[in-house]
Formats: structure tokens, sequence, C-alpha cells
């Protein structure tokens, strides 16, 4: 029979040890996402196969790259890959737009936040999507701070648009925010220049620290704007190349330990370039969140 004093020894081991490794996430520990963007290839010669294996790794989420308008989702609509998700137990929480304002071969693209977005938060929202993402500034779309003040009121509007569909609008990160102009940050303008509400943002872990950025002081500065997270790690070499999570240089573990501050509710492990087949490294980037993160 168990005694108090063992069971408060035993409780206090317990509490000790979860105070030295606390879980790092407030939710769902199960959730863990890839970023379809990683898979492309895959993607675009037979989805289901992909998402098949996808799931097989050990992901429950996953987070959309390619819609346009016309493609939709992987030359799915809506409906048909809302079905191809939950066949293989997977949703979809988040999705890749890019802002629309440069043209493609003379033309506008459409799915964008300038063109067509009414549709395409309405597909989003037909799939389950609660985020859509402004994933890219091309270089043209880029500019000074008065461009990028601009910016942030057309994403002011677009969030708008996503919330009278229960979705939050985010903004997701690379390095060239971080090139200053007269001082201050382009990502800073977008921060302060949104309303908080209505323009979340995805950190990608990666280009913030390639850009020599610290994830923690946004956290503290910015509170409950990151529900999204890239994970991405960062090799140790000159070229900074992209790695699998755990194989790089970036501390997750002290990140993610604010991520309660920071608002996060889904993360997304992401690897622009893998050194072969990439679902090689994604399977290795989900052991080590299983082993060390979750």
């Amino acid at each position: 029979m168990t005694t108090r004093r063992s069971f408060i020894k035993t409780s206090a081991v317990l509490t000790a040890g979860l105070l030295a490794a606390p879980r790092l996430f407030a939710y769902n520990k199960k959730q863990i996402g890839l970023q379809l963007y990683t898979i492309r290839d895959a993607m675009a010669k037979d989805p289901a196969t992909a998402l098949a294996k996808v799931a097989k790794l050990g992901y429950t989420t996953v987070e959309g790259a390619t819609y346009t308008g016309t493609e939709l989702f992987y030359g799915m609509n809506a409906k048909g890959f809302a079905s191809l998700l939950a066949q293989q137990g997977l949703a979809m929480p988040s999705a890749h737009y890019r802002l629309g304002q440069e043209q493609v071969n003379g033309a506008s693209q459409m799915g964008t936040i300038l063109n067509d977005w009414k549709k395409a938060v309405d597909d989003a929202a037909a799939v389950g999507a609660k985020y859509m993402v402004c994933a890219y500034l091309s270089q043209t779309e880029r500019g000074d701070l008065e461009q990028y003040k601009k910016i942030a009121g057309l994403l002011d509007i677009a969030g708008q648009t996503c919330k009278n569909a229960g979705i939050q609008l985010c903004y997701h990160n690379h390095d060239f925010e971080f090139i200053q102009d007269n001082g201050q940050y382009p990502y800073e303008i977008l921060l302060t220049s949104t309303d908080h509400d209505n323009v979340k943002m995805e950190m990608d872990l990666y280009w913030m620290t390639k850009a020599g950025q610290d994830p923690i002081a946004f956290f503290n500065k910015y509170p409950g704007r990151f529900p999204l997270l890239h994970m991405k790690d960062m090799d140790n070499t000159p070229e900074k190349k992209f790695t699998e999570v755990g194989n790089g240089v970036i501390d997750f573990k002290k990140i993610l330990a604010q991520s309660k501050k920071a608002g996060v509710k889904y993360f997304f492990v992401e690897q622009d370039i893998c050194p072969g087949d990439p679902f090689d490294s994604i399977g290795k980037s989900i052991s080590y969140i299983k082993k060390n993160l979750v």
C-alpha cells in the first residue's frame, strides 16, 4: 500500500520533473504540422500518396502552399481536398497565399489578397482552415517604409474579410523584413501599423535567426501576436543552410518555452531544400520533435 509519505515523495519528484522539463505547448501535443512546400514535388505528382506518407510519419496537420484561385488546393476544390485530408486523418488549419500585387506573364495572380480574395477566404473556410497566411513579398512588392505601411493597410482590410469568415490572417516573415530603413525594420512597421486582431504573425524561426533577430524579444514586445510558427533549423556552416529540426543551431526548447506568451496555437515543420528525399528529412524532424519538444 502506498503510504502518505511515499505518495508525497513521488508527487514531489513528478512535480520537479515537470518544472525542469515543462511541456512546451499549451494545446494538444499531438498536433504536429508540416508545411507542404517541403514536399511540393510529391504533392504535384500524387497528392494522395504524398499525404499518406505524411500521416504515416506521424504528422497530424498540414499547411497548404499552392492555392491560386484556379488550381485551388493541389488541383482539387475545397470539398475534394478536405475529403482527401480526412481519409488520412489529417487537418489543414492553415494555408499560404500571396499578396498579388506583382503580375505574372502580364496577368494578375488570382486567389491572392489583392485579387479575388473573398473566394480564397470562402474556399479556406470550406476546407476547415483557421488561418490564412501572406507567405511572401516578391522583390517588386517590397520597398521603403511607406510601401510597407501601404501593405499593412492592405493586410488590415484582408484580415477583416478573414475575420468575417471566422479565420485569422497572418504574415510570414523572411529575412528581408529586417533590412533597416531610417533605423526601422519593415517587420516592426507591419506589426505596429496593423490592427493586432486583424493581422497576426507566423514566425519563421530559421529566417528570424538568419536575420540576427531574437524570437523571444518579439514575443515579449508583442505578446499574443504569434499563433503560428515555422519549425525550420539552420545548420552550422557559413552558408547557413536549411536542415532538419534538431540538426542545427536553433535553440527550439528555449524559444518554445515562451510559446504561451507568444500565443502559439500551431507549428509546422518546413525545410525549403533537403539534401535528399524530403520524406527522410521530415521523418528526422518529427522524430526529434516527438522526443524532445512535445
